[in-house]
């Protein structure tokens, strides 16, 4: 259950597959396969990274990691490999990913806090293939080949403004449309 998981300053990783109900209109029914290999995927990277499996719902992923290293190399490892596999009918899997660091509260159900919707809303902002992070899952140093990238402040719902970074990898697509940030009017004081 859920009481294995780490507690203290944590950094989460949310991925989800972009066009999954297009790749699910196209694959129909090896589309349950199709999601088993992707968690399949997911799984082994966070697992070789150090990290922990919190959730796993149809093409969603969450998983949180003690260091912000780990899961900036997990969210890589698994971008390469949904990019190496040999997915049926030539489709194309992007994944759209957040890293956010905080310190959640470990509950029955979970982890619970301010933490965990702002991943879910900087992955929601990422395009597919490309990796968000914010200010507070920085990593001290980089392994070869990974930069981040700055793409300036992003208001996110509810939450307010976060600098957002772009990781990349040398070998990776690092070329993506601009974020689409909205600032509502209620929100503007």
């Amino acid at each position: 259950g859920h009481r294995e998981l780490p507690t203290g300053a944590l950094t989460f990783l949310m991925t989800d597959i972009e066009s999954s109900t297009a790749l699910l209109l196209q694959l129909e029914d090896r589309y349950p396969r199709f999601l088993a290999d992707t968690r399949r995927i997911a799984r082994a990277a966070v697992r070789h990274a150090g990290g922990w499996e919190v959730d796993a719902r149809s093409d969603e992923y969450f998983a949180v990691f003690r260091q912000s290293l780990a899961a900036i190399d997990a969210a890589v490892a698994i971008q390469r490999r949904l990019r190496d596999h040999p997915w049926p009918a030539g489709v194309t899997v992007r994944a759209r990913m957040g890293i956010h660091g905080g310190r959640p509260t470990l509950s029955e159900g979970g982890y619970v806090g301010v933490a965990v919707h702002t991943v879910a809303r900087i992955s929601a902002l990422a395009h597919g293939g490309q990796i968000l992070i914010s200010r507070a899952a920085l990593a001290p140093s980089l392994p070869e080949g990974i930069v981040v990238v700055e793409l300036g402040e992003h208001h996110l719902r509810g939450l307010g403004g976060h600098a957002l970074y772009q990781v990349s990898a040398s070998d990776l697509p690092g070329e993506f449309p601009p974020l689409v940030t909205t600032l509502p009017a209620a929100d503007l004081r």
